[in-house]
């Protein structure tokens, strides 16, 4: 907020979307506002449908007297459309405004097939779910999306992306929102594009790790990226290239996607694997191939995955020292105790004790969901933030 005196609609929604004030009177003392004002504005939002009352809460005061009415955000005015690419499969779904996944689908959706077909694909599976959900299309309120490689936040658009060909500066948001429309006849709606890495670690940390300020997830599956969430926001750095770990070169001489030699993504991704095991006769195309091979206990895959995490936990020494985060979770095709084994052992070698002493080296709570939590979580918030409610209160005519 500006200041106490100027405190928004938006910003009362914030308070009580947070849990930080959830009664008229804790509003009141949070924002310095009269009473009388804190009903205008609470009545703005429950005009819109944003706000709801919901059961009395403790007395506040001493003597004893009525007890207080509780505010609720009202998660069933809206609907979030949330999608995560990743090079061969996808998986889409339907959330509510709290995260709930209301309707799922996972398939085959080839990211090498171009962006105009797999977007307008990707419309088709929408219209889909929100049939099976039980939702109508107007009622959906934006559109969150998990891709593979590096976004520049302000366009929406990969940047150079190493395994995403024919994506490069594609108006992903355009082409999604014309393809929303095409398969459902509702008006366009927002789209918001991130990476996968970013909306998995900030779904992840806002779902198991919230009193985390320093969050960092590694997905490891046909390429290697890291999500940095720091004080409940993702990290991207100035053009979306924050946590392109994959791409550190690691002096091997394994030539990568992205045209380079030594990138760690090219020795030690599940890609990576997947080529190795091929070379030693265990036939693998992808690295869900190798994740089945791990689940089965193939000895030849579990040494390889343990020899992977200790490539990457070479790196993320250095990773550690740098950002101290408190949990660093590994997740992707390679998550399991061979790859993490590997991680270990060489994270605790070659990190200080001092940046290790308080880490957590978990694997992911969310699994294959986390993108999709995280893409829509992203579109929530963005949506919701206090100078956004005001211009969408505004339109609404409230």
């Amino acid at each position: 907020m500006t200041g106490r005196s100027q405190a928004s609609a938006g910003d009362l929604l914030e308070l009580v979307r947070s849990g930080r004030a959830i009664t008229r009177g804790a509003l009141q003392q949070a924002t310095g506002l009269s009473r009388a004002t804190v009903g205008q504005r609470l009545d703005r939002l429950f005009r819109a449908g944003w706000l709801r009352e919901g059961a009395g809460g403790p007395v506040d005061s001493p003597l004893g007297g009525r007890p207080s009415i509780t505010l609720e955000f009202d998660d069933s005015h809206a609907v979030v459309l949330a999608a995560d690419l990743d090079t061969r499969h996808a998986r889409a779904a339907v959330l509510s405004l709290t995260g709930d996944l209301l309707a799922e689908r996972a398939g085959t959706l080839v990211i090498e097939d171009g962006p105009e077909s797999v977007l307008g694909e990707l419309g088709g599976w929408f219209a889909d779910l929100l049939a099976e959900a039980g939702h109508r299309a107007a009622e959906v309120c934006g559109i969150g999306v998990a891709v593979p490689g590096p976004v520049d936040r302000v366009t929406g658009r990969v940047v150079q992306p190493p395994i995403m060909p024919g994506w490069d500066g594609y108006d992903i948001r355009g082409r999604l929102s014309r393809a929303f429309t095409e398969h459902t006849g509702a008006p366009a709606v927002p789209v918001l594009v991130d990476n996968d890495a970013n909306l998995m670690a900030y779904g992840e940390q806002r779902t198991g790790h919230p009193d985390c300020s320093a969050f960092v997830l590694v997905k490891v599956s046909t390429g290697i990226g890291a999500g940095v969430v720091v004080g409940g926001s993702i990290y991207r750095g100035i053009d979306g290239g924050a946590g392109d770990i994959g791409h550190i070169r690691v002096g091997a001489d394994a030539l990568c996607r992205c045209g380079s030699y030594g990138c760690l993504a090219a020795v030690a991704s599940g890609g990576a694997v997947a080529r190795r095991l091929t070379e030693a006769g265990v036939p693998a195309a992808s690295g869900s191939d190798v994740r089945g091979l791990l689940a089965a206990g193939h000895p030849e895959a579990t040494a390889l995955a343990r020899d992977a995490g200790r490539r990457v936990g070479d790196v993320l020494a250095t990773v550690v020292t740098l950002l101290n985060p408190g949990v660093l979770m590994i997740a992707g095709d390679l998550a399991g105790t061979a790859f993490l084994t590997g991680v270990r052992e060489l994270l605790y070698q070659r990190a200080l004790p001092r940046s290790t002493a308080h880490l957590e080296v978990v694997t992911s709570r969310l699994g294959e969901r986390a993108g999709l939590i995280g893409a829509g979580a992203l579109v929530v918030e963005h949506l919701y933030a206090p100078d956004r409610v005001e211009e969408r209160l505004v339109v609404l005519g409230v």
